[in-house]
């Protein structure tokens, strides 16, 4: 008989400091800037950067590579207008602070994933699976999570990893695009989410197969998190209920049901 698992210590990591966000948000928008444009363009920025720094050195430089890159990354900081760290600050303590409600992202108020990241220590994954979680992987990432998502669709992907910026969460997070029930990148994630609506998607032998290898790369006292469907998809859903089965020798604990509405639930891994 499975007795309920101890829980887990509080988490042992540290958020990052805001310096640090902020350094991490600018290299970010400096490399998304530069994924989006083209080599002569690349090269004609790095020309006018040596111009500059020919133009304005009070003493001769020996313009080394790094110094040249270094001045690059300024001229790109200033096309985009990125703001400077206080003003970045002050809205960016307002947005992370949102960004804590479930329903900044969608998410319905009493889900349990903010209580699921807070067992995660610095070194652990939640790797996320599927379109409809995306919004579950964002708020993770929110929460200082290092977060993996997983889906079979580029748009999915891309859009997410867009948002992921946009929240300047994109230091945690990490977006792959995959064939479902076929190659998954190595992991031994802490927690794992799964979209049930993407589950209803698959045919039941691929739908055991990816359940059966994300239970055995997860840890003892990992952590499966099943959210119910997403309203609006084209798909008959498949009620986190359903996927009760797979569970069987693992700890379940369900939310509470409103009304007729199938709700998650999450279990532990003896």
């Amino acid at each position: 008989m499975l007795t309920k698992p101890r829980p887990r210590p509080a988490r042992s990591r540290q958020p990052h400091s805001l310096r640090q966000e902020y350094e991490e948000f600018i290299l970010q928008r400096i490399e998304d800037f530069k994924n989006e444009m083209s080599r002569d363009r690349l090269l004609a920025l790095a020309d006018e950067a040596v111009q500059e720094l020919e133009t304005d050195a009070a003493e001769q430089l020996i313009l080394t590579e790094v110094l040249v890159l270094e001045h690059v990354d300024r001229l790109i900081m200033r096309r985009l207008r990125l703001p400077v760290y206080k003003r970045w600050r002050d809205r960016h303590v307002k947005l992370r602070q949102a960004q804590l409600d479930p329903t900044h992202w969608g998410l319905a108020s009493d889900t349990p994933l903010a209580s699921l990241a807070g067992r995660l220590d610095e070194n652990d994954q939640a790797l996320v699976l599927g379109a409809g979680a995306v919004a579950a992987a964002l708020f993770l990432a929110a929460q200082d999570a290092n977060v993996l998502l997983l889906d079979d669709d580029l748009a999915t992907i891309e859009a997410a990893e867009a948002r992921a910026g946009t929240e300047a969460v994109a230091a945690r997070f990490q977006a792959l695009v995959v064939s479902l029930g076929g190659w998954f990148p190595e992991a031994t994630p802490a927690l794992v989410v799964m979209d049930a609506t993407t589950m209803a998607e698959l045919t039941e032998p691929v739908r055991v197969r990816i359940v059966d290898m994300l239970k055995e790369c997860t840890p003892a006292g990992g952590i499966h998190c099943i959210l119910p469907a997403e309203h609006g998809r084209d798909v008959i859903p498949l009620a986190p209920e359903a996927l009760h089965a797979f569970y069987a020798d693992w700890i379940v604990e369900r939310a509470r049901r409103s009304g007729s509405r199938a709700r998650w639930f999450f279990a532990t891994k003896p």
